[in-house]
């Protein structure tokens, strides 16, 4: 088995081949690959390694609590689907430990051009709870909006924040 720190560094600076090898090892590491989780998630832009980043971030479980940072920049970057919906993912699954993120998770759910991605945004700050109390006025906004699956999230966040 592959170092996944070692594999994270492939992904950021290897070539097309190794970083492909990287993310399919990744893939195969589940819970395991959590070293490389910003990598990961960066490399969701390279169509060629999307399918195995993707397969990797499924079984990867949260992320370290120093991914935080990282996360939330990737999380509001605009033309960055992918990168942003699993950005949000990755911080929800941190939960509350999450919670240096909630002023970027709350910039994606105002902002964020993509439905997916502010739908994910307010996913994630439901399941940090509490600690996301900041961003009720921005929940509570996005409750009353036209988008139903973004609503109702929204209120499930409102709800985990106001428990």
């Amino acid at each position: 088995m592959n170092d996944p720190k070692v594999l994270a560094e492939t992904l950021r600076s290897g070539s097309d081949e190794q970083r492909l090898n990287a993310a399919e090892e990744l893939a195969r590491l589940g819970e395991n690959a959590q070293p490389a989780a910003v990598p990961l998630v960066q490399s969701l832009e390279n169509e060629a390694l999307r399918d195995w980043a993707v397969a990797a971030l499924e079984e990867l479980g949260p992320p370290a609590t120093n991914d935080v940072a990282p996360l939330a920049g990737l999380v509001t970057r605009e033309g960055q689907l992918d990168s942003a919906y699993w950005a949000a993912t990755l911080l929800g699954r941190l939960g509350e430990q999450a919670a240096p993120a909630v002023p970027a998770l709350t910039s994606a759910l105002s902002e964020h051009p993509d439905l997916v991605v502010r739908e994910r945004a307010a996913w994630a700050l439901s399941k940090i709870g509490p600690a996301a109390a900041s961003a009720a006025s921005a929940l509570q906004e996005a409750s009353e909006r036209g988008e139903p699956r973004l609503a109702r999230l929204a209120k499930e966040a409102l709800a985990q924040i106001r428990r």
